[in-house]
């Protein structure tokens, strides 16, 4: 499969992940609509804080090591491919590993919630648990998918898990309001049960049919999936191994960057639950857009970049093709996240209060919501930036340059938890966003150091990405002004009629950008038009 190739399949993959994370983040954000209605935010704090700061770690450091290095280079032979297999299977004993030692933890170290407020915590905190693990069953499934671009399969499988999930959500809401967390744990559990049967399910109609064989599939039997060993092999690859270790250590740091938040809430205890409930409701109001947009760009154009550019080598040691191409995507994936990213920080200072009043009433919308929500509109921008230059960055780094940067990402952790602890007491929930503003404009800064060193011997300049038209600035500038008026003239207390005419407004200035950006990103827009639509016409035709 040439660069090419390669380059449109990661399109569809991109277009199918985004189109699966709309999905996802819709129905969670109907889902917290709909139970903020029925349970109290204490409950609704220990499930999306606690609980889900358990599940995520858990199943964050048991795996993500194992994805980067098992998809840093090409498909392999049936060898590979067994060695591979082998490697991956690890990911189970070791999400055992980590249930048991952070278990104990959750259960009798941290602050256990009142048990009239939030019934059945203990055994909500077991069920979390073995639903992660349930979930690393179908690591190796999931992996094999990812790197033979089967885009649909996770489309459809996370679909019925999600749609699974909310159903026994709202059923045992409704019916049972009694059971407390069980209705979370329960609702978690059916989520993952039914990723690994959907998983299990295809590869097990697929191995050994004329499709498989088709694509010349490396695997031939559903045995094929199980650990095993080729006589005269050793039984895992040493090299990816060692790779997953310099992964690990950076995942572990990772993990601490990402849901920094949710450990200083559960470990030092800077917020009520009830405050953990809101804050992260209006955090993931704030974050629904960069979730299902650029977080699926940075899984699937990691991919690509990972398989077109050779790991540890410099642009000059490429080949020119690739590189040439590596280069042209990176530039106009930067340009796209910037004016996707600027858009939302633009016109969510002035709809931020517009959107909690009708998402939650003024359970959210008073108080610190919606000053929250504006701060998040200014994080995602630089979301957005990071997750495409650090997606290039793991996927051509050496291992000895990971294990470096390992270090910067230590010092990052420190002092993002420091700084969180410190602008909380300072700001409340406020300070967890500046102090994730802060670590990530740091992490930017060392990506775009990183790239521009990549390319500075080349005649390839991808970092001009970053800098839009002067004509979109101006129409951006003007519909911050014209929305920020319009939200203190129309919002949010004359009724119905005054909310629609801010919202007539707002769709006016997002004209005028789309149309600036028509008008001066013709190479964006082409690039768009040219590798993205062009899957959906050959699907029509």
């Amino acid at each position: 499969m040439n660069s090419v190739d390669k380059l449109r399949n990661t399109f569809t993959l991109a277009s199918c992940n985004v189109l699966l994370q709309v999905m996802f983040r819709v129905l969670t954000f109907l889902l917290n609509g709909f139970t903020l209605r029925f349970v109290s935010k204490e409950l609704i704090g220990v499930v999306n804080v606690r609980l889900t700061l358990l599940y995520s770690t858990l199943v964050f450091l048991s795996r993500e090591a194992f994805r980067r290095a098992c998809l840093s280079g090409e498909s392999g032979t049936n060898q590979n491919w067994r060695q591979t297999i082998n490697l991956l299977w690890l990911t189970v004993p070791i999400g055992v590993l980590w249930a048991l030692l952070l278990g104990p933890v959750w259960l009798w170290l941290l602050e256990v919630p009142d048990p009239e407020a939030v019934p059945y915590y203990g055994a909500a905190v077991v069920l979390f648990a073995f639903s992660g693990v349930q979930e690393l069953l179908a690591e190796p499934l999931w992996v094999l998918a990812q790197a033979h671009m089967f885009v649909w399969l996770k489309v459809v499988a996370e679909s019925l898990a999600m749609i699974a999930k909310c159903s026994v959500t709202v059923v045992l809401v409704l019916f049972a309001r009694e059971w407390g967390l069980y209705i979370f744990s329960a609702a978690h559990l059916v989520y993952t049960g039914f990723l690994l049967l959907c998983y299990v399910a295809y590869f097990k109609r697929f191995l050994g049919s004329e499709e498989a064989a088709k694509k010349s599939f490396p695997l031939h039997r559903v045995t094929d999936l199980l650990p095993g060993r080729i006589h005269g092999e050793p039984l895992i690859d040493w090299s990816a191994a060692e790779l997953t270790w310099s992964f690990f250590k950076q995942s572990f740091l990772k993990q601490i960057l990402t849901e920094g938040e949710r450990y200083i809430m559960t470990f030092f205890s800077v917020l009520t639950f009830g405050d953990q409930g809101v804050y992260d409701i209006v955090n993931n109001l704030g974050s629904m857009v960069a979730r299902f947009i650029f977080l699926p760009i940075e899984e699937s154009f990691y991919v690509f970049f990972a398989n077109v550019l050779d790991r540890g080598r410099d642009v000059r040691r490429q080949e020119q093709e690739a590189a040439s191409i590596a280069a042209e995507v990176l530039e106009c994936l930067l340009k796209l996240v910037v004016v996707i990213g600027l858009i939302i920080t633009v016109f969510g200072y002035g709809y931020s209060h517009l959107a909690l009043d009708i998402y939650g009433g003024s359970l959210l919308s008073s108080g610190s919501g919606p000053v929250l929500l504006r701060c998040y509109s200014c994080y995602v921008l630089l979301l957005a930036v990071n997750g495409v230059t650090e997606c290039f960055v793991f996927a051509t780094m050496s291992k000895e340059e990971v294990d470096k940067y390992n270090l910067l990402m230590l010092a990052l952790s420190a002092s993002f938890l420091l700084l969180s602890y410190m602008l909380t007491w300072w700001a409340g929930g406020v300070g967890f966003i500046l102090a994730n503003c802060l670590n990530m404009g740091l992490r930017i800064l060392h990506s775009l150091r990183y790239i521009h060193r990549y390319f500075q011997m080349s005649q390839w300049r991808p970092l001009r990405g970053l800098l839009p038209s002067p004509l979109l600035l101006l129409a951006l500038a003007v519909s911050a002004a014209v929305t920020a008026l319009s939200e203190a003239a129309f919002c949010c207390d004359g009724g119905w009629l005054l909310r629609l005419l801010h919202i007539a407004v707002g769709g006016a200035c997002l004209l005028l950008v789309l149309a600036a950006t028509a008008l001066r990103e013709k190479q964006l827009l082409h690039f768009i038009r040219t590798h993205l639509l062009s899957q959906y016409r050959k699907k029509t035709t």
